[in-house]
C-alpha cells in the first residue's frame, strides 16, 4: 500500500462519525461501570468488538476474491509489520481504553471524562517531536490555555480527583495509539487491524479480570445493553473508521476531528444521564475546546518580497 495520504473530505467524514459513535459510548460506558469492573467491560466490549468485524472481513475478502483481487500477505515484511503493529496498537489501546474506564468507573462523568480524553489533541503534536517534527509556537500556547481548561475542569477544592488522573493518563495513551496508527494504517488492511488490535486488548484486559474482579453473569447480563453498544459501536465500528480515516488524513488534522467526541460526550451526559456541569466545569470545556480549535489554525506563510 501507498504511504502518501492528503486529507480528504472522506477521510474528514469517516473521522467525524467517529466522533460521534465515541462521545455517544461515554454514556454506555458510565452506565456499564454500574454492573460490571472496568476490566470485565473493557474485556467483553473489546471481544464483541473483534467479533462484529469478522464477518466483515470474510465479506470483503469473499467479493475480492471474485473480482480476481488477491488478499492476505504479499510479502513476509507486510505480515511481519501487520502482527508488530497489531499488538503495539492492541497493548496501547487496551492502557488507554482501561485507564479510562477505571476513571469513569470511580466517578468521573461522561462529559467531563470526554473533555479531559480530548487533551491528546494536543498531545499528538508535542509528541510528534520525538519524530523529529516541528511544533509551532501556537500549539505550546494552546496547550497553556487546555492545561488551565483542564485546571478549572478537575481542581476542585486545590485538589483533582484520582478518578480524572486516570482519564488524564489515558489521554497520554490515547495520542500514543494515534500515532501508531498514523504510522501503520497505510501499510496495512485498516479492517484486520482494528479486528486484531481488540483481540490484544480483549486478551490482555482479561488477566486483571479473572485476578481482581468478580465476573457474576447476572452483572453481565444487567451490562449487557451498555457493553453491546460499546463493543459493536464504539469499539467494532468507529475504532475500524479510525483506521481507515487515518489512511485519508493528517495525524494532527485527524486528532482535531475525533476530538469532537468531547462534545457529543458531553451533550449526551446531559440528555440521557441528566448530567449538569457546574459552571467552573463549562468554562474549563470551553477553554479546552477554544485551545482544541486554535491549535489547528492555518499558519501563516511570510510573504516573499522581490
Amino acid at each position: 500500500m501507498k504511504e502518501k495520504r492528503k486529507n480528504s473530505l472522506v477521510g474528514s467524514l469517516i473521522l467525524t462519525v467517529c466522533a460521534v459513535i465515541w462521545g455517544s459510548s461515554f454514556v454506555s460506558q458510565s452506565t456499564g461501570a454500574q454492573y460490571v469492573g472496568p476490566f470485565t467491560f473493557m474485556a467483553l466490549r473489546s471481544f464483541l468488538g473483534a467479533l462484529t468485524l469478522l464477518p466483515v472481513i470474510f465479506v470483503k475478502d469473499a467479493v475480492l476474491k471474485k473480482r480476481g483481487v488477491e488478499t492476505g500477505f504479499k510479502t513476509k515484511e507486510e505480515k511481519r509489520l501487520f502482527f508488530k503493529g497489531s499488538l503495539a496498537c492492541g497493548v496501547v489501546l487496551c492502557i488507554a481504553s482501561c485507564l479510562q474506564q477505571i476513571g469513569i468507573d470511580k466517578g468521573t462523568s461522561s462529559g467531563k471524562a470526554g473533555f479531559i480524553t480530548a487533551f491528546y489533541i494536543l498531545l499528538v503534536p508535542i509528541f510528534s517531536i520525538a519524530l523529529k517534527k516541528k511544533v509551532r509556537p501556537l500549539i505550546w500556547f494552546c496547550a497553556a490555555v487546555s492545561l488551565l481548561g483542564l485546571y478549572l475542569l478537575c481542581v476542585t477544592d486545590n485538589s483533582i480527583a484520582s478518578s480524572d488522573v486516570y482519564v488524564i493518563f489515558c489521554a497520554v495513551f490515547y495520542a500514543v495509539h494515534i500515532l501508531i496508527v498514523d504510522r501503520i494504517s497505510p501499510r496495512v488492511d485498516g479492517i484486520r487491524l482494528s479486528c486484531c488490535q481488540l483481540l490484544v486488548v480483549s486478551l490482555l484486559a482479561a488477566v486483571p479480570m479473572l485476578l481482581s474482579e468478580d465476573v457474576s453473569f447476572e452483572y453481565i447480563k444487567a451490562a449487557a445493553p451498555s457493553i453491546a453498544y460499546s463493543g459493536i459501536m464504539s469499539s467494532g465500528i468507529a475504532y475500524t473508521l479510525q483506521v481507515l480515516g487515518q489512511q485519508r488524513t493528517e495525524p494532527t488534522v485527524a486528532s482535531m476531528l475525533m476530538s469532537l467526541e468531547s462534545v457529543f460526550a458531553l451533550i449526551s451526559g446531559m440528555l440521557l444521564l441528566h448530567e449538569i456541569p457546574t459552571g467552573r466545569e463549562v468554562a474549563g470545556c470551553c477553554l479546552m475546546f477554544a485551545a482544541i480549535l486554535a491549535a489547528h489554525l492555518p499558519e501563516r506563510k511570510e510573504k516573499k518580497h522581490a
